[in-house]
């Protein structure tokens, strides 16, 4: 029998028994579509915090107070203690480094925001001059921080294109006052709308000299340090210096983590690309339901068309033969239920995309392949026992029925 003959054999039985293949061929689709979906769902988060920290900047080198161990222990957990702070001088010290281009100290906190009867609580960034390039930051109106030293707490605060439309509307912020916490500050600018980063959405920030930080949140303490090096080329040499610098400030205590933004890249990167692969294992396990699902009902099919069987066999179709028509309706059935699946899967990455637009939910290649070949696979692995069984009738006693 020819491979047309054989194929046209096992469509015209599946025609014979729609709603018996319909119901197989939307287990095998659901088992497909769901490995799509949640697979594209991980791909998709990976690639937004992927996106996220490229948004930070570019050559960027990460300081933070206390020890990170590998074991991924946060600063001074290990000991109960407090991590030492990170203070101005320090990050005035990092000058020395000849690879380091630019520098910017961070402290956060919340304080509330008013002006007349408007008022909220906001997020307070203080920061210094760097910060603007540093992050690729953009401004809207006015002007960022000034330049000069570090230690001026000045009191002019830029704010988030959202703090200005809700404080000023269609106003003109720049030259107008504040008030931030128990402090006047004057705005001097306003950032371009960014959205969100890491979290932190730059359009609610108010950005001030980090020595007026200081003052308004009663601290001397950083919260990290963005260095930016010279060039990627130099992004090693600027880690090592900027911890030496730090160390030998320290009395030689190693009481510092510094950490480049393309290793906490390839961290989040493997943490979700793993967990992609998880899930979309465990969503395979769907198809493993489908399976058992064919194989039943291919058993009681068996059972159905034991004369067909054995009219066939008595025309001289040989036992192989037999075993490859019912393998031929297995793989109709998977490869159907896998098409069906994959449009399923991309229809409902689309939706979720619509929904969550700042999500780019697209499923990976090696999940699409991945899928269609393990349901083809399992819907030919399960049809074994039942084309076997086939294969094995007598054609005299399945002629008579039995």
């Amino acid at each position: 029998m020819r491979l047309t003959d054989t194929l046209q054999f096992a469509s015209g039985s599946l025609r014979g028994s729609p709603t018996r293949t319909v119901l197989m061929m939307l287990a095998m689709s659901i088992g497909v579509a769901a490995v799509v979906v949640l697979t594209a769902l991980g791909e998709g988060a990976r690639r937004y915090v992927i996106e996220q920290f490229a948004s930070l900047g570019t050559n960027l080198v990460i300081v933070l107070p206390g020890r990170t161990e590998t074991a991924g222990v946060g600063p001074g957990l290990m000991s109960g203690q407090t991590p030492r702070d990170i203070t101005l001088d320090d990050a005035l010290a990092l000058r020395r480094s000849s690879v380091i281009k630019r520098f910017a100290p961070l402290t956060v906190g919340s304080a509330t925001l008013s002006r007349g009867a408007l008022n909220r609580e906001v997020v307070v960034l203080g920061s210094t001059s760097d910060l603007l390039d540093v992050r690729h930051m953009e401004m809207a109106l006015g002007r960022f921080l000034p330049p000069g030293d570090i230690h001026d707490a000045s009191s002019v605060c830029v704010l988030g294109n959202q703090m200005k439309r809700e404080l000023f509307g269609n106003e003109n912020a720049v030259g107008q006052w504040v008030r931030l916490g128990d402090r006047r500050f004057r705005v001097i600018g306003v950032l371009a709308s960014q959205g969100e980063s890491m979290g932190m959405r730059t359009d609610e920030l108010v950005i001030i000299p980090v020595a007026a930080s200081h003052q308004l949140f009663n601290t001397s303490g950083l919260f990290r340090i963005l260095i930016e090096a010279k060039h990627r080329d130099v992004i090693e040499k600027v880690t090592k210096e900027a911890e030496a610098i730090l160390v030998e400030r320290h009395s030689g205590e190693r009481d510092v983590t510094v950490i480049t933004q393309d290793a906490i890249l390839q961290t989040f990167d493997r943490i979700l690309g793993a967990l992609t692969m998880a899930v979309g294992g465990i969503a395979a396990i769907s198809l493993a339901v489908a399976g058992v699902l064919i194989m039943n009902v291919m058993l009681i099919a068996v059972a159905q068309r034991v004369k067909e069987i054995g009219l066939l066999k008595a025309l001289g179709a040989p036992g192989r033969q037999i075993r490859h028509l019912f393998f031929a309706e297995a793989a109709l059935l998977s490869g159907i239920g896998s098409l069906a699946g994959l449009l399923l899967g991309y229809g409902g990455s689309f939706i979720i995309g619509q929904i969550y637009p700042s999500l780019p939910v697209a499923p990976p290649w090696w999940a699409v392949v991945a899928a269609c070949a393990t349901a083809l696979g399992t819907g030919i692995l399960f049809s074994v026992w039942p084309a076997r069984r086939a294969a094995r009738l007598d054609p005299v006693a399945a002629l008579a029925g039995r």
